[in-house]
Parts: C-alpha cells; sequence; structure tokens
C-alpha cells in the first residue's frame, strides 16, 4: 500500500490496485508456487493493474495525467517499502484531516484493521467511520498532500497524531495481533532515526519495549495472567534495559510528555524483582503527573489502580466509580476486581460479566470468566 500511495498518489487507486493483486496471487500461486519475492510480485502486479485500470479511466479527469506520469516513472523498487511506511504515516497524518479521521485511516491503510473493527476502537457506528474513511482519502487526494516526511518545521503540527497511530498500531498488537506489535516498535525505531532528540518519540519507543518484554509471561495456558502474578524471569531483559535506557534518556531531556511518563512508570514495574517490591507510591505519583500532563479517564482509571494498592480497595473503588468509562471493558475488569477485594461478590461478578461482554480477546475473556465463576 505504502509503495503504491507513493506511485500514484491516490490512495483509492493504490488500495483497489493491492486487493486486486492479491486476489490474482491467491489465484496462480497455489498452482504456480510463490514467486522469489513476493513482496516484488505483489507491487509490480498491483502497479500494472492500476495502470490498466487508469488507461480504461483515462476520460475522468486527472486520470490521464496520472497514467502517463506512471508510464514514464522509474521501477519500483521493493526496498524503498519501509520508509515508504513512515511517509504514508506522515501523508495520513496531516493537520488538514481531523485527528480521529488521521489515527483510523492510517490503522485502515497500514495496520490492516477493518472498517468495523476501527468503528468499535472509536466506539462508533460502522457506517459512520466508513463515511470518515472515505472523506479522509478524498481529501488527500483532492488537495494534493505530498507523500513525504514534512520539513522539520511542519513536524509539531502531524507528530502527536504520528505517535498516536503507532501506539494505537501496538495496541491492536498487545490485544493480539502480534504482527502489528512488530510492526509499530519498528516504526518507532525508524521514528528515533528521523527524530533522534524528540523525547516524546524516545518515550513511545520506550513504553513500547517495556510493554513488550512482557508479552511471554502475560498469557499462560491460553489466559490472561496479570502483572503481579507474571514470572518476572520470562521477562525479556534485553528489551527492559533497552526500555529503561530511553526513559534515563527522556530524563535528560526534561520536557515531560504523556508517553514518557508512561514509559517511567512501566520502568518502574520493570525495576521490581517481585510484585511485592513494586513502588506504588513513585507509581502514584507518576500518574498524578499524567493527570497534569494529560488527563485523560483512562489514565484516572489506572490512577485509581495505584491508589488501591496504597491506601486500599476501597479508596481506589471510590475513584473508579466517578469514571465515565461504560464502554471500556477494563473499567469493569478494575471495579470487579476492587468489589471482589472488598467481598462484595455478587456486584463483582456482574462487573467481571459487563467485562467479558466489551472484549473480544479470548485470553483476557478466559481469565475473566474463571474470576466471574470464583
Amino acid at each position: 500500500m505504502a509503495v503504491l500511495v507513493r506511485v500514484f498518489g491516490d490512495v483509492d487507486v493504490a488500495e483497489d490496485a493491492v486487493q486486486e493483486a492479491f486476489v490474482e496471487a491467491v489465484r496462480r500461486w497455489p498452482a504456480d508456487g510463490a514467486p522469489p519475492s513476493p513482496a516484488g510480485w505483489i507491487i509490480t502486479t498491483a502497479r500494472n493493474k492500476a495502470i490498466d485500470r487508469l488507461r480504461r479511466e483515462a476520460l475522468r479527469d486527472g486520470k490521464q495525467a496520472q497514467a502517463v506520469l506512471v508510464r514514464a516513472g522509474e521501477p519500483v523498487e521493493v526496498s524503498a517499502v519501509q520508509d515508504d511506511r513512515l511517509r504514508l504515516i506522515f501523508t495520513c497524518c496531516h493537520p488538514a484531516l481531523g485527528l480521529q479521521a488521521r489515527v483510523a485511516l492510517t490503522l485502515r491503510l497500514l495496520g490492516g484493521l477493518t472498517t468495523p473493527e476501527i468503528a468499535r476502537a472509536f466506539l462508533v457506528p460502522e457506517k459512520t467511520m466508513a463515511q470518515r474513511l472515505v472523506r479522509a482519502k478524498a481529501k488527500i487526494r483532492d488537495a494534493r498532500i505530498p507523500y513525504r516526511v514534512p520539513e522539520e518545521a511542519e513536524l509539531p503540527g502531524r507528530l502527536s497524531g504520528v505517535l498516536a497511530v503507532i501506539y494505537l498500531v501496538f495496541n491492536q498488537g498487545y490485544a493480539g495481533r502480534e504482527e502489528l506489535g512488530a510492526e509499530a516498535i519498528r516504526l518507532g525505531r525508524v521514528l528515533r532515526e528521523l527524530m533522534p532528540d524528540e523525547p516524546e518519540v524516545l518515550g513511545l519507543l520506550a513504553l513500547m519495549l517495556l510493554v513488550e518484554s512482557r508479552k511471554v509471561a502475560r498469557v499462560k495456558g491460553g489466559e490472561l495472567v496479570l502483572l503481579g502474578d507474571q514470572d518476572r524471569q520470562l521477562w525479556d531483559r534485553g528489551l527492559v534495559e533497552e526500555g529503561q535506557a530511553l526513559v534515563r534518556q527522556c530524563l535528560a531531556i526534561n520536557r515531560p510528555g504523556p508517553y514518557q511518563i508512561q514509559a517511567a512508570i512501566n520502568a518502574v514495574h520493570s525495576d521490581a524483582a517481585t510484585a511485592e517490591d513494586t513502588q506504588w507510591e513513585q507509581i502514584l505519583q507518576l500518574y498524578d503527573q499524567l493527570m497534569v500532563v494529560a488527563p485523560t479517564s483512562v489514565a484516572a482509571l489506572n490512577r485509581a489502580v495505584a491508589v488501591a494498592e496504597i491506601e486500599g480497595p476501597g479508596a481506589g473503588l471510590a475513584l473508579v466509580e466517578g469514571l465515565d468509562l461504560g464502554r471500556y471493558y477494563l473499567f469493569h475488569a478494575v471495579r470487579a476486581d476492587l468489589l471482589r477485594r472488598l467481598g462484595r461478590d455478587d456486584e463483582a461478578t456482574d462487573a467481571y460479566r459487563e467485562a467479558i461482554e466489551l472484549t473480544e480477546n479470548e485470553a483476557e475473556r478466559a481469565f475473566l470468566k474463571r474470576r466471574a465463576s470464583c
């Protein structure tokens, strides 16, 4: 997708061509065998199909010029794909698009999420999200938004959207789509090379590395394992050390932002040899800072968990009850756990059932079902 958008400058043309190329691959590869360079085959086939379509539609405004431009262009180099992905993210995150449209379009094109999946993530009807995606792609085409990494002066207007997109792609990987988690970390590394002194870029990469370090320990027997119950010997120490080094680099720059603070919270967790060694007071201080820098209901929910560890489940529950997060499964899961710790078992069971209804991750559902039945 990224390569074809660069070639044609039209997201719809690129998306249709890539889909046609994959259909052709499904038809031919089982009989002929996979080509030596599958990516190159897909890109070349998609490019040719797009050119054929543009020639057929040459009477439509602007299409003939595109076709002539493509025919006169140099052959596509597959090796450009990595930089092209980052360019496509910056294209999708142009400030002319609304923030939700930027994030949704990038999740669609680079994250591989379907329109219904994106609609669920934004808590809007599928039809509404489909319309947003159509409008965003049309705006890129009609406004001729350039397909490139912007100049230094333009970066601040796009960076927040780019960071949000990469983190949301990572979260999809964390929820079970492992290839997306790896892609988000790769993009984070590329972005760090582009902007090595930007602390929020370093903070996001640190946050992803520290969370990723616990991946193996997070699921056992098909069921979620909570952070406090994980076998810390299974944590990837290489990723932990790399993430902590980035956090220290952020501290030296001393321009705190939300990703840096979240990375610091995860660094505190990874410092603890056992769950009992966790410095919850330090974590609470960091959440207090996060609520000043970037106050959100989700951050408030996580802060309530820290309060419950220090002051008891009653204090944490009082904070949770004041949040408007009824469509967020972790709100119900946290509330259920606090109710269980307070001995309010019937209410806890009801809250676990609410959480089960709102999550589609099988490991999380298995954990919540077991807790609900205890």
